[in-house]
């Protein structure tokens, strides 16, 4: 007996992708306490005045971290905007999310750089990383989130996001800061204020709004005082303006980004590794927030969604890219309008995509003085190491319980005090590497030896990473308010 195949409609499969929305209301403003849905969206206008939000949002972060990575600004941009189109894809728009630049490899370059290696060298290892992340997403498809839980406890996960960010102390203390340190602490005052005393979608931004002020705060030193006589970028103290825009000047207003593909080096790999951990925390995390604000499960998804991660960053890195992940500066614009439409990310994409083709508009961002990445890194980098210290709050981690305390203690401090531990006369583990490598060793280690009563704390969530606990819930797989919620990219 033969089966009949119906050939599907266009529309069906629209649908499938997740490329069909229906329009909300009228399409002008969400009725109070409603909000607009992944699958619907406002009119067209309005959903791209709020895929402009979204790019905005996640500028001042996206941007520096190209910057201090050394990658090429226009072609982050460029990138995100793909990574997100993958991303909304593959997760056939049920998971809202803006792909950017991820900070956690800011300091794994750095340390790649240090140790002599190239833009290509860097691209290379992060291209690996974004391989293993792409193959944990397949696992995570295949046997659950569970084996996140069991191979990456919260003790282990917050400790390795801790020491990756507290590692990158050095590079703004001894790169940035000096070389305008005044500009760097009003930069800091400066973000630090508008990060605690503004609301809703301009807290979202104050990375971006300590950009705008260091532009015009080192503009305006320049006028008033001339150059500063201090170290500039490449470390030589000369007298230099604070902020130059000569490269601005030459840059063209349309024109393809630079390209260039990754070199494979085992030394570089082995630093940047370590960081699929805080990947893996980051998309955890944001699916599980976007989940309990649009009162959807999502934990089928989680899979996806590291995997669509992972390929986007394995694609942007392959062509000289960074490498990208979620971002919770889109969450808080979500939260802030309650219009969770993937429409407006595929505007956000279309915007980025058109940035990305402009090189003058990269080398502005590329002028960013010294003096202000000092300021803004000050707060940036503490904040990714304190999302360690938040993943442990969420998880009721009890750090009196040597069997989390002593693995936790020595890998961060073999982490953010760059330890070296030296096998060859060619090849030694340090820093970021080492400190993850005694933390996941060394709990896993203590754990099968440890008593008992060590081992009797039972994890936040049994059935894993995403799980959700149906005793807390409303029955729609959404947690109360006022719970706490899983951490994501600062």
């Amino acid at each position: 007996m033969s089966t009949l195949i119906v050939p599907r409609t266009e529309s069906e499969l629209t649908m499938d992708l997740g490329v069909r929305w229906r329009l909300h209301g009228d399409g002008r403003t969400p009725a109070p306490g409603a909000v607009v849905r992944p699958d619907e969206r406002l009119s067209w206008p309005r959903t791209a005045g709020l895929g402009a939000q979204h790019v905005v949002a996640m500028f001042g972060a996206s941007f520096v971290a190209p910057v201090l990575m050394g990658l090429d600004p226009n072609l982050a941009i460029m990138m995100s905007g793909v990574a997100t189109v993958i991303f909304l894809l593959a997760t056939r728009g049920r998971v809202p999310s803006y792909l950017g630049c991820s900070l956690s490899f800011v300091g794994v370059a750095a340390v790649i750089r240090a140790q002599g290696g190239s833009s290509a060298t860097v691209t290379g290892a992060v291209f690996v990383v974004g391989a293993a992340l792409f193959v944990v997403g397949l696992a995570v498809q295949r046997f659950g989130a569970r084996i996140i839980h069991a191979a990456m406890p919260p003790i282990v996960t917050g400790a390795v996001v801790m020491l990756i960010g507290f590692n990158l102390a050095p590079v703004t203390a001894s790169t940035y800061w000096p070389q305008d340190q005044w500009t760097a602490l009003l930069v800091m005052l400066f973000t630090g204020l508008a990060v605690v005393c503004l609301r809703g979608f301009w807290s979202r931004i104050a990375i971006f709004l300590g950009l705008v002020f260091g532009y015009a705060l080192s503009w305006v030193l320049d006028t008033v005082f001339g150059r500063i006589h201090s170290a500039d970028g490449s470390g030589k103290v000369t007298d230099h303006w604070r902020l130059d825009f000569s490269a601005v000047g030459d840059a063209d207003w349309i024109g393809l980004p630079s390209f260039h593909a990754p070199a494979f080096e085992w030394s570089a790999i082995l630093v940047a590794l370590p960081v699929v951990i805080a990947l893996v925390a980051e998309n955890a995390g944001h699916v599980k927030a976007v989940g309990e604000m649009t009162g959807d499960d999502l934990d089928g998804k989680l899979g996806t969604a590291i995997s669509a991660d992972g390929a986007a960053s394995m694609l942007s890195t392959a062509v000289g890219g960074p490498p990208n992940t979620t971002y919770s500066e889109n969450i808080g614009v979500m939260a802030a309008t309650r219009v969770y439409s993937t429409a407006a990310y595929w505007a956000a994409a279309g915007f980025a995509l058109l940035f990305g083709l402009c090189p003058k508009f990269g080398a502005v961002v590329a002028a960013i003085p010294g003096g202000v990445l000092g300021g803004i890194t000050v707060i940036l980098y503490g904040m990714i190491g304190l999302l360690g210290a938040q993943i442990w709050i969420n998880a009721g981690v009890d750090l009196r319980n040597p069997l989390n305390l002593v693995p936790a203690a020595a890998g961060i401090i073999i982490g953010v005090g760059n330890v070296s531990l030296k096998f060859t006369d060619t090849f030694s583990l340090s820093g970021i590497a080492l400190g993850t490598l005694v933390v996941i060793t060394g709990y896993h280690v203590l754990r099968a030896f440890a008593p008992a009563h060590l081992k009797t704390q039972e994890p936040l969530l049994d059935a894993g990473t995403s799980s959700y606990d149906e005793r807390e819930t409303d029955g729609r797989g959404a947690r109360h308010p006022g719970e706490p919620q899983p951490p994501a990219e600062p």
